[in-house]
C-alpha cells in the first residue's frame, strides 16, 4: 500500500464517504519510460560491442594467457617514455634493419642474481659477463687502447695478436706474462722486433735457444789452398756480437775469431 493510499484510508474513516475518490498513480510513466527503456538498451549495446572489440583486439594482438606476447607492424614497432611535463626520455625502435634504443644508460641485468651483463652510457661501456667470446672469423677490431686483465683462446684453439699496418703494443707496470702451456709462442713483425728492459733484464730459459739465418762472417785462413780444401767441413761456429748489438757467425777455432770476420759489421 502506497502512502497516498494509506491517507486516503484513513481520511475515509473520519471523514464522510464521497462518491468518487481521486487516486495519484506512482511510478514513471509517458515519454520518462520510454527514455529510460531507450537508455538501458543503448548501454547494453555499448557492453555488447566494446566485449566484442576487446575480444577482437586480443585476437588481433596476439594478446593470450599461454603463450609469449607479440607486437607485430609491417614497418617500425616503436616504444617511447616520458617524463611527467611529456617530455621523451627513452626509446626503443625495432625496424627491419636495425633495433635502436636512445637513452642515458642501457642496461642488461642477469634473471637470476640481478647483475649487471652489459651496460652502455657516455662513458663507458661495462661487460660484466665472466667470459666475453668473439665468435667471429676476423676476431675483435679494436680502433683504440684495450685494457684487460686476461687474454685467451679457447681450446685447441690458437690465439693471435695482430696488427695489419701499425705496431703492437702492450705495456703494463709491473710486466706482462705471455705463456703457451700446450703449444708454441711465436711472435713476427715485417721490419723489427725490439725487445727492450729499461731497469731490469731480458732472460731465455729454455733447453736449446736457436737463433735463425744468422749472417756468417768472412774468415781468411793463414793455411794454403790445399790445405784449406783437405779440412773438414766447418761445423761448429762462433757467435758474434757487432758494436751496434748485430749478431753473426764465425767459425771457431781455437781462439776467438769473431775480430777475423768482423768485417761484416761495416755493412749493417
Amino acid at each position: 500500500m502506497t502512502r497516498e493510499q494509506y491517507i486516503l484510508a484513513t481520511q475515509q474513516n473520519n471523514l464522510p464517504r464521497t462518491e468518487n475518490p481521486q487516486l495519484y498513480p506512482v511510478g514513471i510513466y509517458g515519454w520518462r519510460k520510454r527514455c529510460l527503456y531507450f537508455f538501458v538498451l543503448l548501454l547494453l549495446v555499448t557492453m555488447i560491442v566494446n566485449l566484442a572489440m576487446t575480444i577482437w583486439i586480443l585476437k588481433v594482438m596476439n594478446f593470450t594467457v599461454d603463450s609469449p606476447l607479440v607486437l607485430q607492424s609491417d614497418r617500425n614497432v616503436t616504444m617511447n617514455a616520458r617524463n611527467h611535463m611529456g617530455q621523451l626520455t627513452g626509446q626503443l625502435t625495432v625496424g627491419a634493419d636495425a633495433v635502436e634504443a636512445q637513452c642515458k644508460r642501457f642496461e642488461v641485468s642477469s634473471s637470476e642474481d640481478g647483475r649487471v651483463l652489459f651496460s652502455a652510457d657516455e662513458e663507458e661501456i661495462v661487460i660484466g659477463a665472466d667470459r666475453l667470446k668473439v665468435t667471429g672469423t676476423e676476431g675483435a677490431v679494436f680502433e683504440h687502447s684495450v685494457e684487460t686483465p686476461h687474454i685467451r683462446a679457447e681450446p685447441s684453439q690458437d690465439l693471435k695478436l695482430e696488427s695489419p699496418t701499425r705496431s703492437l703494443i702492450m705495456e703494463a707496470p709491473k710486466g706482462i706474462q705471455v705463456s703457451a702451456a700446450a703449444g708454441d709462442l711465436k711472435a713476427t713483425c715485417r721490419k723489427e722486433l725490439h725487445l727492450q728492459s729499461t731497469e731490469g733484464e731480458i732472460f731465455l730459459n729454455a733447453d736449446s735457444i736457436r737463433l735463425g739465418n744468422l749472417p756468417l762472417g768472412s774468415f781468411s785462413s793463414s793455411s794454403s789452398p790445399s790445405a784449406s780444401s783437405s779440412a773438414p767441413r766447418q761445423t761448429i761456429y762462433e757467435l758474434c756480437v757487432c758494436p751496434n748489438g748485430k749478431l753473426y757467425l764465425s767459425p771457431a777455432g781455437t781462439g776467438s775469431t769473431c775480430q777475423s770476420s768482423s768485417n761484416i759489421c761495416l755493412w749493417s
